[in-house]
Parts: structure tokens; C-alpha cells; sequence
């Protein structure tokens, strides 16, 4: 089992910045992809960005240009640096982290942390 914590969510002004991090811990084979998703009010959750164990990034469109991941592999854990936060960032962020040998593979989640962007 591999246990993820988040940090970094809080209330910020439209145009600011915050940085999230997920720290993995427990039985860790070896993280492949790592990545962010978050789910507003009423809204389906929906991928943020992710990073692969190479560091391919991916992104929404929503957060090309303002958002980006990063990893600390000796650390296990992922970052996202959030930068010119729009109210429509607003939502819990959730960590989603993939780890295992192909015949055991799985897919863990954070608790969620929630960011909210005043205008």
C-alpha cells in the first residue's frame, strides 16, 4: 500500500500563486506516473497535469503556460506550482500516483487539498 499526503491548498487572490506537494510513502515499488486531478463543485474530476518517471509532462489546456509539475524522485513526491490563479482554479486538488510492476499495478489517491481563488 502506498499512502499519499498533500499540502499547499489555501485561499489566494485571482493572479496569485500557490504550490501544491504529495509526499508518497509505505510500500513503494517504484512510481511511474505521477499527477494532479481536481474536482470542482458539482463538476466532474478532471486531470490537471502529469509527469511519467522520465519527466514527460502533460497538461489541461486550462493551465498551459501558468501551471507546472515537477517530481523529487529521492523524496517521492510531486509539485504543482500554480501561478496567475483564475477564480475558475478554484476546487479540491487531488493527488493520483501509479506504482507497481506491471502484473500488480495500481493506482492510489490523496485526500485532497482545496485551493480556492478570489477575484
Amino acid at each position: 500500500q502506498v499512502q499519499l499526503v498533500e499540502s499547499g491548498g489555501g485561499l489566494v487572490q485571482s493572479g496569485g500563486s500557490l504550490r501544491l506537494s504529495c509526499a508518497a510513502s509505505g510500500s513503494i515499488f517504484s512510481l511511474n506516473v505521477m499527477a494532479w486531478y481536481r474536482q470542482a463543485p458539482g463538476k466532474q474530476r478532471e486531470l490537471v497535469a502529469s509527469i511519467t518517471s522520465d519527466g514527460t509532462t502533460n497538461y489541461a489546456d486550462s493551465v498551459k503556460g501558468r501551471f507546472t509539475i515537477s517530481r523529487d524522485n529521492a523524496k517521492n513526491t510531486v509539485y504543482l506550482q500554480m501561478n496567475v490563479l483564475k477564480p475558475e482554479d478554484t476546487a479540491d486538488y487531488y493527488c493520483n500516483v501509479g506504482d507497481g510492476p506491471w502484473y500488480r499495478h495500481r493506482f492510489y489517491w490523496g485526500q485532497g487539498t482545496q485551493v480556492t481563488v478570489s477575484s
